[in-house]
Formats: C-alpha cells, sequence, structure tokens
C-alpha cells in the first residue's frame, strides 16, 4: 500500500510582482502549494518606476519570498547575465525538483539559469505564458529575436502551460512548439476577498464617486497602450451619444494616465470620468459598478473582467485573446471587434436600458467563474502535471510530447475536481 506523494520542492520565478494576474495567480498557487505541505520559495525581481506593486501578497499569504534586483523587466546585458548568475546560484542551492517561471523575462533567465545548473538541475522545468509578448509589442527585428529565442528554450522544458487556449493558438500559430506541447490550465483565484458579498460598499463608493442614479461603467487596470483606455474614453462619447446619462470610473494609473485624461477634456467628457487611481481593495468599486468595460487589444486571461463578474457585474469587451472563454457572449456579457468604440458603446448602451439582463448576466458570470476559476481545481492540475513531468523526467528536458500530460490532467486531475480547460 502506497502512502501519499511526498511533497515537492518548488521554485517559482517571476520577474515582478506588479498589479496583475500574473503575479496574483503566483502568489495564490505558490501559498496553497505550501499550504498543501510542498516546500515552495518565490523569487521576484524589481517593480519598475511608475507600475504599482502586489508584494503586499508576501505578507498577506506568508509566501517564502526572495527579492532579486537584477532581474528586472527592461533590456539589460549586464543585468539579465546577474540575474542568469543568482539564478542558478539559488538552484544550487535550493536543489528544486521543480523550477517553474512565469512571464517572459523570468522564463527565459529562469530556464537559461537552469541549464547551466549542471547537477543541481531541477527534474522538471515548467513555464506558464501568462499571454505574451511575441506581437505588437516590440519591432519586427525584435519580436523575430524573441520569438526565436522562446523556440529555443521551448525544447528545452519539461512542461510549456498556456493560461487560455486563446494564448496556446497564438504561441502554436508562431511555431514557439506544436499544440501538444502544451497543457493548457487557466487561473484559478480566491475570489472571495476580490468582492463585495453584501452589496454593503455600493452605495458609500457611488456617494464618494458623485454617480447619483447615473450609469456607472467601471475600467481596472493599467493605464497602457495595449490597454488602450483611449479607445475606453472614446467608448464613453459613444455611450453618451446614444442617450445614456453615463459615469466612467477608471481604477488604476499608468503612463497613459494624462494622455487619457486629456482625451476626456477634449471630447468634453472630463465631468463625467473619475480617475481614481490604484486602489488595493478593489471590492467596492466593483459594487459601485453597473456594468464592466474592457478595451485591449489582447488579453491572455482578462483577470479584471473575472473579477467583475464574480462581483455580479456584466461585462463588455473587445473580442481579443482570452477574452471568449471568460465572457460569453449574450450569457455573461457582450462582444464587440477590437477598435470598434460604436459597437462597444452600443452594447453598453442596451445594458444600460435592460437592468433584468445586466442582473441576468451578473449572476450567471458569478456562477461561471466559481465553476471556472477556483483555485482548488487549478492547483489540483498543475500538482498533477508536476508529478508527471517529475516522474517522465528523462523524457522531457529536449522537448519530449506532453500531450499525454495535458490529457491525462485535464481528464483526471486529483482529488476529483473537474477541469475547466481545453
Amino acid at each position: 500500500m502506497t502512502g501519499p506523494p511526498r511533497p515537492l520542492r518548488i521554485l517559482h520565478v517571476i520577474a515582478r510582482l506588479n498589479v496583475g494576474g500574473a503575479a496574483l495567480h503566483v502568489a495564490q498557487l505558490a501559498a496553497e502549494q505550501a499550504r498543501r505541505g510542498h516546500h515552495v520559495l518565490v523569487v521576484a525581481g524589481t517593480i519598475p518606476e511608475g507600475e504599482e506593486s502586489m508584494e503586499y501578497l508576501v505578507d498577506e499569504l506568508a509566501l517564502p519570498f526572495r527579492k532579486l534586483s537584477v532581474l528586472r523587466r527592461d533590456l539589460s546585458l549586464a543585468a539579465d547575465a546577474a540575474a542568469i548568475r543568482e539564478l542558478r546560484r539559488i538552484i544550487r542551492a535550493e536543489r528544486p525538483d521543480v523550477l517553474h517561471t512565469h512571464t517572459a523575462k523570468a522564463g527565459a533567465a529562469g530556464r537559461i539559469a537552469a541549464l547551466l545548473a549542471g547537477r543541481a538541475r531541477p527534474r522538471a522545468v515548467v513555464h506558464t505564458y501568462h499571454g505574451h509578448v511575441l506581437a505588437g509589442y516590440f519591432s519586427p527585428r525584435k519580436t523575430a529575436v524573441f520569438r526565436w529565442i522562446e523556440r529555443l528554450l521551448a525544447r528545452r522544458t519539461s512542461a510549456l502551460v498556456a493560461v487560455s487556449t486563446q494564448v496556446r493558438d497564438d504561441l502554436v500559430s508562431m511555431r514557439i512548439a506544436p499544440a501538444a506541447r502544451f497543457a493548457v490550465v487557466p487561473y484559478g483565484f480566491d475570489l472571495s476577498g476580490r468582492v463585495d458579498p453584501t452589496g454593503a460598499l455600493r452605495d458609500p463608493v457611488r456617494t464618494e464617486l458623485g454617480a447619483a442614479d447615473r450609469f456607472v461603467v467601471g475600467w481596472v487596470g493599467r493605464l497602457t497602450a495595449i490597454k488602450q483606455p483611449l479607445l475606453l474614453v472614446r467608448t464613453l462619447g459613444g455611450l453618451v451619444d446614444e442617450g445614456v446619462d453615463a459615469l466612467l470610473c477608471v481604477v488604476g494609473d499608468g503612463p497613459d494616465r494624462a494622455e487619457t485624461e486629456a482625451l476626456a477634456g477634449e471630447l468634453g467628457l472630463a465631468e463625467r470620468c473619475r480617475f481614481v487611481g490604484h486602489q488595493k481593495d478593489l471590492r467596492g468599486w466593483y459594487a459601485a459598478f453597473d456594468a464592466f468595460c474592457l478595451t485591449s487589444a489582447n488579453e491572455g486571461t482578462p483577470v479584471a473582467a473575472i473579477e467583475a463578474l464574480a462581483a455580479e457585474r456584466p461585462v463588455v469587451s473587445t473580442r481579443v485573446g482570452g477574452v471568449p472563454a471568460v465572457v460569453e457572449e449574450g450569457e455573461t456579457g457582450l462582444l464587440a471587434p477590437d477598435g470598434d468604440a460604436h459597437a462597444l458603446a452600443a452594447a453598453l448602451a442596451r445594458l444600460a436600458r435592460d437592468p433584468a439582463l445586466r442582473a441576468r448576466m451578473g449572476r450567471r458570470g458569478a456562477e461561471r467563474m466559481r465553476e471556472l476559476f477556483g483555485t482548488e481545481r487549478m492547483v489540483d492540475e498543475i500538482d498533477a502535471l508536476y508529478r508527471l513531468a517529475v516522474e517522465n523526467a528523462a523524457h522531457f528536458p529536449r522537448g519530449g510530447s506532453v500531450a499525454s500530460l495535458r490529457s491525462r490532467v485535464t481528464r483526471n486531475p486529483p482529488g476529483g475536481s473537474e477541469s475547466a480547460g481545453e
């Protein structure tokens, strides 16, 4: 009779614990793994000026954590080489069974460090694509180089994880690796602390906003080009043109804030916009919204949309990346073509005029988010992937297929929980 599987030594490496889905995912994954008895260490790099931090999660979740100052978002041969050396030293000291890297910079530095670790190399090396920067972020020449590097690293990675089928399909189309190399494991979150279940916070926040009886459109995120905040303001203009007395609440900050505020002024919408900056506690803000709008040009897994739906707020979004896997057209929200402010405004106007539709979509959204994005399901699937990769370690370092792992994880995760994967 066999006993329970032995605990694993797990090393997570992420470029930075800034505000966003990747940091929240890693923190909650690592915390639950530690709770289950694994030996876990999270290593994260420096948060650049202008980005908001989620490092407070380290204390809240009691995470074993190490800050690596030389691991930075920006490209620097000297800093990147130093980060690789430091990660190699950490690998040799920690001797993890599993190295799990997250995000592009940490994925490259961590996997190169593992290759250089000699006998201390982890038995399994796993990389999660929380999205990608392989299209639309850099010049064509840099993009081609980064794709080539990713292809090389993918061949020496035990298991590749995509957080949605859309992210996987993008990577396959770029020839990073064949589809059989990927396991699709959607995010899992403890959503209980991200929403206001009683609704008690709604009225105080709406009073703070000066919303009165206006239709409040919410937006949460980092004000950067990929999130298209200018499209958000133009959508508000279209919504007002539709005859809706609307107010836009923008929660977050970033380099495009000044330009976004300036456009609101140019379009005569400044009085209808509230830029409230970064907020650590989002429960009251989601409660105050009547609908949530997402205008991104690309999303791996839209965490803000997941949180809004969990708070029973319907979502209107651009139909990009992993959004359709979260927002079900006509069921939990409405989708529009990327860049189409008129279509986004028309969808929001439809919700503004139909409170019953908003309530139905909100209830359905909360049910689906609990079903699809629970922490237990996600950790079960990752744990199964680790153990299968470790058991089959000899077959994977030079590019063996993980099709069997993906099939076994999504059909029969440990603990019997139902998968929400592919």
